[in-house]
């Protein structure tokens, strides 16, 4: 069974979204009384590189993708529940081949 959230309770969601590749990467931002901050997305079929400044960790909800980290060359494929994690000043390409990729991404300390 997936550890991957179904829902968050007591948070604040920004209503404007994170809109990426023509539309094709749309993302909202959640935040917890913590001070933690996630992002909950969905990513359309194609190629995106995307580049991160904190290290972060993708959940992957539903759908599936495809993902080469910066500087590697194996490429990996994750499907709902599961996840991978980029490196702080790094990042990614990753494909989605058909469908809709559905993700949480958390900003990791």
């Amino acid at each position: 069974m997936s550890s991957i959230p179904s829902e968050f309770s007591s948070v604040t969601v920004h209503t404007k979204a994170n809109v990426y590749f023509d539309g094709n990467v749309v993302s909202h931002t959640v935040l917890f009384a913590d001070g933690s901050k996630k992002t909950l997305g969905l990513i359309r079929p194609g190629t995106y590189y995307f580049g991160t400044g904190a290290a972060e960790r993708m959940e992957i909800v539903a759908g599936a993708c495809k993902v080469t980290l910066k500087d590697q060359t194996a490429v990996a494929t994750y499907a709902a529940g599961t996840y991978f994690d980029v490196a702080a000043n790094s990042g990614f390409t990753i494909t989605v081949e058909s469908g809709l990729c559905e993700y949480i991404c958390s900003f990791l300390a």
